[in-house]
């Protein structure tokens, strides 16, 4: 698809996979607006209004239906980012994830169809599919509520494609696996590793080590964002956007102590396992419909990206708290 000159809305593009998206639809040409959830301190997370002249900020919620009709209202599409995505909160409040993931879907579904945009693009998750049951994973997979997050965003998915079947709605859904990169709080394993290595840390405290998971650099993730929105053949369907690799989060830790240089062992914290039955214990990603439908590969292998990571986690060490992480 050529961005140049459309009109181009982001729910959630000021925080991580959304900034990058948002920067790079600027760069591809697109007039941009962002809508970003409404802070009583005028900050829009990764987007700088001083940095990011060539972007519509507008605060907001996606639970609001009026201001979500408001923010899509002359946009050609919509990327439809805007979730809570913590697993860990949604054990102790699950009504908010409904709130948030199904609901603000729906308002925002709604909105494109009131105004007719060309095209929305809804953002699933991995974490949808539970343990695999099956691999590589593929969209037919069955989905497996393992946590009230997954169970919401799975809610959100089925409700995004219910416009597609009732309404004629050009939606299709990216299901990203595991997604990393420069700007990824230490909420995720990545960052918190890497910010407890290059403070010198000599135990490196997670939760559960043996799980796998499927990661891929944002800026490939991103790239599936548009490469889906511009596929007609998804119109109505799932596409997975994975590296099509696994590795244990115990290797993944080895892996980052080698390319830091820098030696630790690591302890579980029992406060950051699971409950039983919630760990997803294996993710990987079978992309043929990504590769086949919409022309889009993963570019970044995990040793380049992590080396990248590495490098802006070191540089923005100051700005990033190890105890944030909970997963």
């Amino acid at each position: 698809m050529n961005w140049n000159g459309k009109r181009v809305l982001v729910t959630g593009g000021e925080g991580f996979i959304g900034s990058h998206l948002t920067e790079r639809l600027a760069q591809e040409g697109a007039r941009v607006r962002v809508l970003g959830l409404y802070n009583p301190f005028g900050r829009y997370g990764w987007l700088d209004p001083a940095v990011h002249d060539d972007v519509e900020l507008l605060p907001g919620d996606i639970r609001d239906s009026e201001r979500v009709a408001n923010a899509v209202d002359g946009c050609d599409v919509v990327f439809h980012l805007a979730a809570l995505i913590g697993i860990p909160y949604s054990y102790v409040a699950p009504e908010s994830y409904v709130q948030v993931n199904v609901q603000g879907t729906i308002n925002v579904a709604t909105a494109c169809r009131r105004h007719e945009v060309a095209r929305l693009v809804h953002t699933s998750t991995s974490e949808t599919y539970g343990t695999a049951i099956t691999a590589p994973i593929n969209e037919d997979h069955p989905l497996q509520p393992q946590s009230p997050y997954s169970a919401s965003k799975i809610g959100g998915d089925m409700m995004a494609l219910s416009f597609f079947h009732a309404f004629d709605l050009p939606v299709a859904v990216v299901r990203p696996f595991n997604t990393y990169g420069p700007r990824q709080s230490t909420r995720a394993v990545i960052p918190t590793i890497l910010s407890q290595l290059h403070k010198g840390a000599s135990e490196i405290h997670l939760g559960a080590t043996s799980p796998t998971r499927d990661f891929n650099y944002v800026d490939d993730t991103v790239a599936g964002f548009l490469a889906v929105a511009g596929c007609d053949r998804a119109l109505g369907q799932v596409v997975n956007v994975g590296s099509g690799r696994e590795i244990s989060i115990g290797d993944l830790v080895r892996l980052l102590v080698e390319i830091t240089g820098t030696d630790a062992s690591v302890v579980t914290d029992d406060d950051r396992l699971r409950p039983q039955g919630s760990e997803v214990e294996r993710l990987l990603c079978d992309n043929t419909r990504a590769r086949e439908w919409a022309g889009w590969a993963p570019q970044v292998s995990l040793e380049d990206g992590l080396r990248l990571t590495s490098d802006w986690v070191k540089a923005n060490l100051d700005q990033l708290d190890t105890a944030g992480y909970s997963v």
